[in-house]
């Protein structure tokens, strides 16, 4: 049931009558959060110069701060990506020229490895900072906001795009501004599958948690306090028993998030859902629960929610606009055809440019044999995203339907996702090494483990989001078995599959550098790709050809989202409209 907000409500009184006692029950948990945080803010600040060293201990007793370290670091990165998609989808779907721009952009952006932002970023944050540790901690969570922003950006532009036209309709009649739209409409549309893609975010930023915090810079590796570097120290010293306890952390940590962050949001967000019926049943938090019985907490929130929306404007109505004359049209249409010369000529430009950079600085025979080992990636990707799309479609369905299983599987799910390729390592290669197995086919598994999770969490969204009528209607139809699926279930998640399936593609090129080339301890397992090459040139030092393959694998991503999935995206916002 909606809960609409009256502006003219204040907590004064209610704040004046005291505490009840919910509020005494979540005062504990309020101040242990508080003091968390600035206690890991702190130690952020500490004085640092590169060289110094920085000990990591495998002493099981120092897990608790270095997952607070970790757990800070994710939440800074992740509203950090929140904001990004709020800019990008908003810019991107109402300004068509911008979107020729920015959603390649985009694509290039997420194919690029962790690896080729960390090597540009370093440098800059630690001159920014200079003398403190804080230079390379907005390093670390510039490198985990690079493994959470695309698929939320993506997320966020695709429900823009495909809001239901009765809605923009309703939109148009009571003559909300771009602004309210987008705050009104647009972001609550969206906000099932936003959220879901977040809680996917916080679990991509686990699953490259090793590259963010174990830094390499001006020949000196800076290890900060964190789950990623304990896990780097662990596989250097091959031991299994510091594995462990790491795993055992990363549970208690996303627990710990997932029952006082993502649960209560997904509960709140419950009421965005586009049906006018309650459906069977609807997800529930014990933290929500509590805020909404707590005096002080629901008087606050009042508040904040009053002065943000006197602030932003949501509630005042704009004059009606003037509709536009035709030469207002013909000087539209004419900077559109200079905008799109414009883009024409920067892409001539570029590839020009890497004519000659191939030419001059790798030579072209190097160039043929990176464009071979891209094929070989290509055919992969491909492979492992057909087969998980036939694994977890079907699961997610179910699961989306079902908000009483949704909820016990989604911690589960989070660890799933979360849980780094680095650890499986010592299983893998002692398996390849005992039944001497084809590195080529049997590391390629290792590609999709991190990255199918896009298609099972944005699946689920998509199914959670069809209207409790539409479903209805199918049964009261007859509508049974294959012939459901195919007229029912499978449309209504096509688009939420499609930013899925986009986002575990770029997700897998990104982990190709991690799963075709597997080291443990002073053994290496090498499999044949571009993946594979990009490490190896980048422990060689070699940035010509580390330029090259990320070139070839950005080319690569751009034409895969250019001429196969942005077509099925296309068809997907026409069959959803």
């Amino acid at each position: 049931m909606f809960e609409l907000f009256n502006p003219r409500r204040s907590g004064r009184s209610v704040l004046a009558a005291g505490p009840n006692r919910w509020d005494w029950i979540l005062l504990p948990l309020v101040l242990a959060l508080i003091a968390g945080l600035a206690f890991g803010a702190m130690q952020m600040t500490r004085p640092f110069v590169v060289g110094q060293a920085t000990p990591i201990s495998l002493d099981p007793h120092y897990l608790p701060y270095y997952l607070l370290r970790t757990m800070l670091r994710m939440f800074t990165a992740l509203a950090c990506s929140l904001l990004f998609s709020f800019a990008f989808a908003a810019i991107a779907v109402k300004y068509r020229a911008a979107e020729k721009i920015m959603v390649p952009l985009l694509d290039i952006l997420q194919s690029v490895p962790i690896l080729g932002f960390q090597a540009i970023a370093i440098a800059p944050f630690i001159l920014l900072f200079p003398g403190n540790l804080l230079g390379v901690e907005c390093a670390a969570i510039f490198a985990i906001f690079t493994s959470q922003a695309w698929n939320m950006a993506f997320s966020l532009y695709q429900s823009m795009r495909t809001v239901p036209p009765e809605l923009s309709e309703a939109s148009r009649v009571f003559r909300q501004s771009g602004w309210q739209r987008f705050w009104r409409l647009e972001l609550p549309f969206a906000m099932p599958g936003l959220l879901w893609n977040m809680m996917m975010s916080m679990s991509g930023g686990w699953f490259f948690l090793v590259a963010a915090e174990a830094i390499s810079v001006a020949g000196q590796d800076i290890k900060l306090p964190g789950i990623g570097s304990y896990i780097a120290m662990a596989i250097e010293a091959e031991n299994g028993r510091a594995i462990a306890w790491a795993i055992a952390a990363m549970l208690i940590g996303i627990m710990l998030y997932d029952q006082l962050f993502f649960r209560p949001l997904l509960a709140w967000a419950d009421k965005f859902r586009f049906e006018e019926s309650q459906g069977d049943s609807a997800q529930n938090s014990w933290l929500l629960d509590l805020g909404r019985r707590s005096r002080w907490i629901r008087a606050l929130t009042d508040r904040f929610w009053g002065v943000l929306g006197g602030t932003l404007g949501w509630f005042s109505l704009r004059e009606q606009t003037v509709a536009p004359t035709r030469r207002s049209d013909q000087r539209s249409k004419s900077l559109a055809r200079v905008w799109d010369v414009l883009i024409i000529a920067l892409s001539l430009f570029a590839v020009v440019q890497l004519v000659l950079f191939v030419h001059i600085d790798v030579g072209w025979s190097e160039a043929l044999h990176v464009v071979g080992l891209g094929m070989i990636t290509l055919a992969r990707v491909l492979l492992l995203i057909a087969l998980a799309s036939l694994v977890w479609v079907p699961i997610a369905v179910w699961i989306g339907l079902r908000p009483q299983y949704s909820q016990r599987v989604q911690a589960v799910a989070q660890f799933l996702a979360a849980f780094p390729v680095n650890l499986m390592f010592p299983m893998v290669v002692y398996l390849l090494v005992t039944f001497k197995l084809n590195a080529n086919i049997w590391l390629s598994p290792l590609m999709v483990f991190g990255t199918q999770w896009y298609i099972l969490f944005n699946v689920v969204a998509g199914a959670s989001t069809i209207p409790n009528e539409l479903r209805l209607a199918a049964d009261n139809l007859g509508l049974k078995g294959w012939l459901k699926w195919k007229r029912v279930y499978l449309p209504a998640v096509f688009p939420a599959y499609i930013t899925g399936a986009i986002t575990a593609s770029g997700g897998s090129w990104n982990a190709s550098i991690v799963a075709e080339y597997v080291t443990w301890g002073k053994t290496t397992l090498i499999a044949d790709g571009l993946g594979s090459y990009i490490k190896q040139m980048t422990d060689a030092g070699d940035f010509h050809r580390i330029a090259l393959g990320i070139g070839v694998m950005c080319v690569f991503v751009m034409l895969l989202n250019r001429f196969f999935w942005r077509k099925l995206y296309s068809l997907a916002e026409d069959r959803s409209r």
